[in-house]
């Protein structure tokens, strides 16, 4: 056979396969179709036999992922400041006259308590009281430490009980004040601030900052580190700052000289201000850092420094 009759009948049997192809996917789309319709008139019995029998895998959806349980603790609100004001309140009504503001501030806040009968010469009257202490006891009930002090230089103490609900919405005096002995002065802990700074640039920077911030001598600003905000006091409360002592967390802060580049160091500068009142012993605790031959600020992180670590 001639080369040209091969190509011809190649050409002819190309499409004669394609059309062969396209009907039999015709007749099995038309079978499909006849076989749901049969299944369909053969009602539903047959519809789920052969929905069993389908090769085709249906995948249950994955079950939503269980989400962690949410648990909200009620905090109760602590009535400190209320025990306050009605001892506040009590110190200064009489049972003489319950009809003055006092008394009927007392009584309002207390309706079973009842009040004071003071001598009609006593003068005694607290000049500032104060909540020092709250302790929580069970089913709602409180018990508050109120200090009051008075003009002569006596400080006492009352233990006041309180009722309170979660919310915070109500309280009440539950009983009769008590005077207590007050709390115990707590034991100092030992200072961080060890290594004594000699007059050096590091205890220079720090006095020109502190001078710039109380007394507004200078800008703040010029004494800060890169990216550190301070906005001085305004109005400076002083007119002048002297530097006491300067003390340090780390050894390196002893050096006379500015450390290289990165070294940081934490201070605790004592200085005196002095305005038209008075003299005032002040101290602040601050970060440094050295940056090009000199310190800069970092932070200042007063009563935030205990036994060398941050609270």
């Amino acid at each position: 056979m001639s080369p040209r009759k091969q190509a011809s009948e190649s050409k002819t049997a190309a499409p004669m396969a394609a059309g062969a192809r396209l009907e039999a996917m015709r007749r099995r789309v038309r079978l499909s179709r006849l076989a749901v319709w049969t299944v369909i008139g053969a009602g539903p019995i047959a519809l789920g036999v052969a929905l069993a029998s389908s090769p085709t895998t249906v995948h249950a959806a994955d079950p939503p992922k269980p989400r962690a349980a949410v648990r909200t603790t009620a905090v109760a609100a602590d009535p400190a400041g209320y025990a306050q004001l009605f001892v506040h309140a009590w110190l200064r009504s009489s049972a003489d006259d319950a009809t003055s503001a006092q008394s009927r501030l007392a009584q309002s806040m207390a309706r079973n308590v009842e009040l004071p009968d003071p001598a009609a010469a006593a003068q005694a009257k607290p000049t500032s009281v104060t909540a020092v202490r709250s302790a929580q006891r069970e089913g709602g009930l409180w018990s508050v430490t109120v200090a009051a002090q008075y003009a002569d230089g006596r400080l006492r103490y009352y233990a006041v009980p309180v009722a309170a609900d979660r919310a915070g919405d109500s309280f009440a005096v539950t009983g009769t004040p008590g005077v207590v002995a007050g709390p115990k002065t707590a034991e100092v802990p030992r200072s961080a601030y060890g290594v004594r700074v000699p007059q050096s640039d590091l205890s220079a920077a720090v006095g020109q900052f502190l001078t710039a911030y109380l007394a507004g001598t200078g800008e703040v600003d010029r004494y800060l580190a890169p990216g550190v905000s301070l906005s001085p006091i305004s109005p400076a409360p002083y007119t002048a700052i002297t530097m006491q002592q300067v003390s340090a967390v780390e050894e390196a802060a002893a050096a006379e000289q500015v450390l290289a580049d990165g070294t940081k160091v934490r201070v605790l500068a004592r200085v005196e201000a002095r305005d038209s009142s008075g003299r005032w012993p002040l101290a602040y605790e601050l970060a440094l850092t050295a940056r090009s031959g000199r310190w800069e600020v970092a932070a200042l992180e007063s009563g935030t420094t205990v036994n060398g670590g941050a609270r």
